[in-house]
């Protein structure tokens, strides 16, 4: 089964600067893939099963919140794993990632080699 990971973000430069950031991967057979709203990143996960979503908190449509809610509390898909992505960092938020299910709570900006060390163990791939 070929490893993925989905980038859902609704602004197009950090999808970008996430894809530039983990374009090593792709050498090594990662799948990327990509949404810009809440629906579209719900209707990937269901179809495309990635093993990693890094996943914008503030989207339109339907918040990363709720994608995560629905991905590990509706449809227990607890495989997949699910790092939060926001510029929200107070205590209250992260408490509110916890409860939707995610499985880590990033505030941006992010350290490209913490993104890199998380996606090669998630997907169990050599550092």
């Amino acid at each position: 089964m070929v490893p993925k990971i989905l980038i859902a973000d609704d602004e197009a430069h950090i999808r970008l600067l996430l894809e530039q950031t983990l374009e090593d991967l792709e050498d090594e057979g990662v799948q990327f893939l990509f949404a810009e709203n809440g629906h579209q990143a719900l209707e990937m996960i269901r179809m495309e099963r990635p093993g990693l979503v890094f996943l914008d908190v503030m989207m339109p449509l339907l918040n990363g919140m709720a994608v995560c809610s629905a991905v590990k509390n509706e449809w227990a898909m607890k495989d997949i794993y699910i790092a939060l992505l926001t510029a929200k960092g107070q205590d209250i938020d992260r408490n509110e990632g916890d409860a939707a299910g995610s499985d880590l709570y990033l505030t941006k900006p992010f350290d490209p080699d913490h993104i890199i060390s998380i996606a090669r163990k998630v997907l169990t791939m050599p550092a």
